[in-house]
């Protein structure tokens, strides 16, 4: 018989775990859309009202503000495309983890988005600040807020070379500091959207 009761009570936390996941994502609001499903014009998603770009090491989440970025195909996979300068904290997350979510968010945080792309969290808790709340997909953070989150496995990372600008304008325009920009191409494992 205790094998059997065994199996009852794992039954029920499987059962138990199940429903409370459930009901996260019920409280944050999220339906899991295919990634081809995804709406939005990533010229305005992206260049006007931003995105957010999140990552976590060792159990501390830091996040940063970007327009600058991509959806397309790479390798036959649906891919996101982002840039990130190096001297950003946010880097050191973003080489440290295998995934990371892209978030979007609607008018009402233009001026959090704004803050978290100013505030460095290597000098203060810009997220506590910010009001945001983090929460996890498959063990990739992202913020409850958002109404839109992309979750990411990185593939490819590489560093903006000079030589191989061919406008050559676009070096004294966008890096003056010479800091150029570490491309990271990252495959868009799930799409989850506020109902």
């Amino acid at each position: 018989m205790p094998r059997s009761d065994s199996i009852i009570i794992k039954f029920v936390a499987v059962l138990q775990l199940d429903c409370n996941m459930n009901w996260v994502n019920k409280m944050n609001n999220f339906v899991e859309l295919p990634v081809t499903k995804l709406e939005g014009n990533p010229f305005h998603m992206i260049g006007d009202e931003w995105m957010l770009i999140t990552a976590e090491k060792e159990g501390k989440v830091n996040t940063m503000t970007a327009s600058w970025g991509g959806f397309g195909i790479m390798w036959g996979k649906n891919a996101a495309f982002i840039a990130i300068r190096p001297q950003r904290y946010t880097r050191e997350f973003v080489d440290f983890a295998d995934t990371l979510s892209l978030s979007f968010y609607d008018n009402s945080l233009h001026k959090v988005l704004g803050y978290l792309g100013t505030a460095s969290g290597r000098h203060e808790d810009k997220i506590a600040k910010s009001g945001l709340t983090v929460a996890h997909e498959d063990g990739i953070p992202y913020f409850a807020e958002a109404k839109t989150v992309l979750l990411c496995k990185k593939l490819f990372a590489q560093q903006f070379d000079e030589n191989n600008f061919i406008e050559k304008e676009t070096i004294e325009s966008c890096y003056p500091n010479k800091d150029y920009h570490i491309l990271y191409i990252s495959e868009i494992l799930k799409v989850l959207v506020k109902e």
